[in-house]
């Protein structure tokens, strides 16, 4: 079916880690040698006016640590032997998951669909705009 799975997950949202996560991990599984990237987010600091308050490598360790909880969180909760490979992106989270998607050649991406209020009922705005925008198939997830 899919060989290339992308999940993008908020490692602070237990929706993300539970159904979204289990949904990318059973495409992938339905497909023998597929692989699952699992992708979180990292805000940017690199603007100049909130950069200019952290330390000069303060990006890059922020990152280690984001990685270390990523693998974390979600080799636990993965069927033993999935190949998997994680991934922190930095970025505004709609444009880092298109970007990633189109460098790993992604088949499909799985997302959450988030927190709907009266603005965006349907699907969250990272969500949606993926949807709108990505060029491969997109797998929306309920929490």
């Amino acid at each position: 079916m899919y060989r290339n799975i992308l999940v993008s997950i908020d490692l602070d949202d237990p929706s993300d880690l539970g159904t979204t996560l289990t949904r990318a991990a059973e495409l992938t599984q339905a497909t023998p040698g597929a692989k699952l990237h699992v992708l979180t987010v990292l805000p940017p600091f690199g603007m100049s006016i909130v950069g200019s308050f952290f330390p000069k490598d303060f990006e890059h360790e922020v990152a280690q640590k984001l990685m270390a909880r990523l693998r974390a969180e979600v080799d636990p909760r993965l069927p033993e032997g999935m190949r998997c490979q994680h991934i922190v992106g930095e970025g505004s989270i709609y444009e880092t998951v298109l970007r990633i998607a189109r460098e790993i050649k992604s088949e499909v991406i799985v997302i959450g669909a988030h927190r709907p209020e009266l603005a965006d009922y349907l699907l969250g705005p990272n969500a949606a705009r993926v949807v709108r925008h990505a060029t491969c198939s997109v797998l929306v997830v309920r929490g």
